[in-house]
């Protein structure tokens, strides 16, 4: 990873609102969440949550799809992995990372606790 590509990742990342929907966005696992869902959830309106996920789409660390007349997001795991490398690529002394990496399966457990598919 660059360093452009980790700014650009820690600057999306760095405001309370995108924070939320990334961290949101890990928790629902590779299928996503909808836009109205998340806007919901956040207490934003839907104008400022497009606002604060293209912010992190630009940076590379969500991907959307649509289904339907639904917007789906979700977190770019391959790009959150890569960024927490980089950040920790010399923790242990080595030039090689040590922080663990994530793998969501297909199935994954949703901000309720509940599992989803």
């Amino acid at each position: 990873m660059q360093g452009a590509q980790v700014v650009a990742g820690l600057a999306a990342l760095a405001h309370e609102h995108r924070l939320a929907v990334f961290r949101m966005l890990v928790v629902a696992g590779p299928d996503g969440i909808p836009a109205g869902v998340l806007a919901a959830r956040l207490g934003v309106p839907p104008s400022s949550l497009t606002f604060h996920v293209q912010q992190l789409l630009h940076a590379g660390l969500v991907t959307q799809r649509r289904v339907g007349r639904q917007v789906f997001h979700a977190a770019d795991f391959t790009a959150m992995n890569r960024l927490l490398a980089y950040l920790g690529e010399n923790c242990c002394g080595g030039g090689q990372s040590c922080v663990p990496v994530c793998e969501p399966g297909a199935t994954s457990q949703g901000l309720d606790g509940e599992r989803v598919a």
